[in-house]
């Protein structure tokens, strides 16, 4: 997060009141000197509006905000351009991005004009909108109103003068959106820490034990104060088995928003507007243990910012390779499939001191890395063909080390076809064809695999059909195939599995979704238009004009519902070594200065959007160029 500076940040609930806000001075002086000097030398500048130097009231961006939301059609806005879209406005931007980094017009009457805030990160979680205004530079701002002002649209990635080309330059957008998560995570209480496996031992019980009550960071220095005692839960989740979960963030259920909470993480987390920290479990630690005599720093190390404590007692360090595989699965000469993973490197560095841990990561150019980014703790001082080594200085408790993207070598874990035909309006048969772990070898396991039939526009009514292998069930609007469940693992082997059937839905009545829907009701992330006067179209009914005339439409949010009866989704998960051949030799491990410290080693695969597309219906994929 260098470079990353906030102005301010607001939380609005979902009657659109500001609840809480937060302003930072030091930051705002900088905001205040620049926009003084560009007022100073834009003489000949050719837009309507001066850049405003002053952050607006709370009941100022209310406001603005209620009124983006009718000029838009939603608190997301549309991010595509429509008929409706008037210059100046995010949609004309005509770029999806302008749903997520967003713009207000603070409305000053005694003044006669408009004065544009951005860019407003906007982040929804629970019952509230987070908006955080980073400081940029005045000109970054005069070139978003350019480019909303512009008669063309959709420029292409890269070109100068494009919303894209503008954001690339800068950083602090990046460190706003995860300052806007961290917020959002707290005042809902979800928040998790990486999981990091480890394997039965007598140790394990410790990773639990009390210093920092409910998140359970164990061997912390001993206090001379008391502390909270630990929950219920976390003494009986320190009974570890075989693929036990260590987590030490704490979980609350839902709960109104706790300001003192808040309060504390944003003085700790981000003194005067800049990023230091934003792990919660940390902060948190902090406020229920304070610090002791036994807390002194080594005279001769710095300690940093993600340790605010150090470790005592048995050490070892805990390594997991998580991925994610996505795909789509079309069937289709004409369209290939697409797979791809998404992959992070859990820790947990249970070591006394302030040691460096460096290792190689071996499986690089096997897995055709395409993206690498590291904790902040981490250095990459070496790369070669197929081996980086990495080195870093571990933080306190579970962290995840690295992100990374990849091919998947191996090749899809299931792969096949669906094929629906609907018969008639309200009768339609299916034919599942697919194999499981084909080309997958020993130590791969797959531990359960499933398949869903989603219909979230018709009602079930009956289910005919008994597949080759595993079980179904049915519910109102979905059928679901599990082939392989809980401790009946698939190792070294593939299987075939088809599934053909029948289903009969209730009859189709055409029903309008009512206009009238509440912003932040059932779904805070809606796209409906909630003021029933406005004439705006709705931009669901925009595109499904597109897409589909015949067939019930389904939210915006929910890409893969086109149609109803358009894909099928498999969950799965695998262990035993990831997919993409990334690894961690435990023996290649060292730590400076020198400690025996058991390395342990694991990884598990799971499915995201792995998509099995209706062969014999519609489906959208990404064009390719000719060449």
């Amino acid at each position: 997060m260098a470079g990353c500076s906030i102005r301010a940040l607001w939380i609005l609930n979902n009657f659109d009141s500001v609840v809480f806000s937060r302003r930072f001075p030091v930051v705002e002086r900088q905001w205040r000197t620049a926009c003084k000097a560009e007022n100073e030398n834009s003489s000949n500048d050719n837009l309507n509006y001066t850049v405003y130097p002053l952050l607006p009231t709370d009941s100022e961006l209310a406001a603005a905000f209620v009124e983006r939301k009718k000029r838009e059609g939603s608190a997301r806005g549309f991010g595509i351009r429509v008929t409706q879209s008037a210059e100046g406005s995010d949609s004309w931007v005509d770029d999806p991005i302008t749903r997520h980094i967003i713009s207000l017009f603070i409305n000053k009457d005694e003044e006669r004009e408009n004065n544009m805030l951005w860019p407003l990160i906007l982040h929804m979680k629970g019952h509230y909108c987070i908006l955080v205004l980073p400081l940029v530079e005045p000109q970054h701002l005069k070139a978003y109103a350019g480019v909303c002002r512009r008669s063309d649209c959709g420029n292409a990635i890269g070109v100068p003068g494009s919303l894209s080309s503008l954001l690339f330059d800068l950083p602090s957008i990046t460190g706003a959106c995860m300052v806007a998560h961290a917020i959002g995570d707290v005042i809902t209480g979800d928040v998790v820490e990486p999981e990091v496996v480890v394997s039965a031992s007598p140790s394990v019980g410790g990773l639990l034990d009390s210093l920092t009550g409910s998140i359970g960071i164990s061997g912390i220095s001993t206090r001379t104060k008391p502390v909270a005692a630990p929950v219920a839960a976390s003494t009986t989740s320190s009974t570890a088995v075989i693929g036990a979960v260590t987590s030490d963030a704490p979980k609350f259920g839902s709960r109104p928003l706790d300001k003192d909470a808040l309060r504390t993480f944003i003085n700790s987390s981000m003194p005067f507007g800049t990023p230091l920290d934003l792990s919660y479990s940390n902060i948190f630690a902090i406020k229920v243990n304070g610090f002791s005599s036994s807390d002194l720093p080594l005279p001769d190390l710095k300690q940093p910012a993600w340790k605010p404590y150090l470790y005592k007692g048995k050490q070892r360090m805990l390594f997991t390779i998580h991925e994610t595989v996505h795909a789509a699965m079309y069937d289709r000469d004409e369209i290939p499939d697409s797979i791809s993973i998404s992959g992070q490197v859990n820790c947990r560095a249970e070591l006394e001191g302030l040691p460096d841990v460096s290792f190689p990561l071996t499986g690089l150019n096997k897995a055709g890395i395409e993206v690498l980014s590291f904790h902040p703790c981490a250095q990459v001082p070496e790369q070669g063909v197929d081996k980086q080594a990495v080195m870093f200085s571990p933080p306190l408790g579970n962290f995840v080390l690295m992100h990374y993207q990849a091919f998947c070598g191996l090749g899809p874990p299931v792969k096949g076809f669906y094929q629906l035909s609907m018969v008639s309006e309200d009768e339609g048969a299916f034919l599942f064809k697919l194999c499981l772990m084909e080309g997958y070898k020993a130590p791969l396991t797959m531990e359960f695999c499933t398949v869903t039939m989603p219909f979230p526009r018709r009602r079930v009514v009956s289910f005919d059909g008994t597949p080759s292998i595993g079980t179904v069930s049915t519910t109102e609007h979905l059928v679901e195939w599990k082939i392989i469940t809980g401790g009946r693992g698939l190792t070294g082997r593939s299987i075939e599995a088809t599934f053909p059937g029948t289903i009969k839905f209730a009859p189709w009545q055409i029903q309008r979704l009512p206009s009238s829907r509440s912003f932040l009701g059932a779904d805070e992330d809606s796209d409906f238009e909630t003021d029933s006067t406005n004439n705006m179209v709705n931009v669901e009914e925009f595109l499904m004009e597109k897409m589909s005339k015949d067939l019930p439409p389904a939210d915006l949010e929910e890409p893969f519902c086109w149609q109803a009866y358009n894909y099928a989704k498999v969950t799965f998960k695998i262990v035993g070594a990831s997919l993409s051949g990334m690894s961690i030799d435990p023996k290649s491990v060292s730590i400076y200065p020198a400690v025996k410290a058991p390395v342990e080693f694991s990884s598990q695969v799971t499915s995201g959007d792995y998509i099995l597309w209706n062969t014999l219906g519609k489906c959208p994929f990404a064009a390719t160029v000719k060449v």
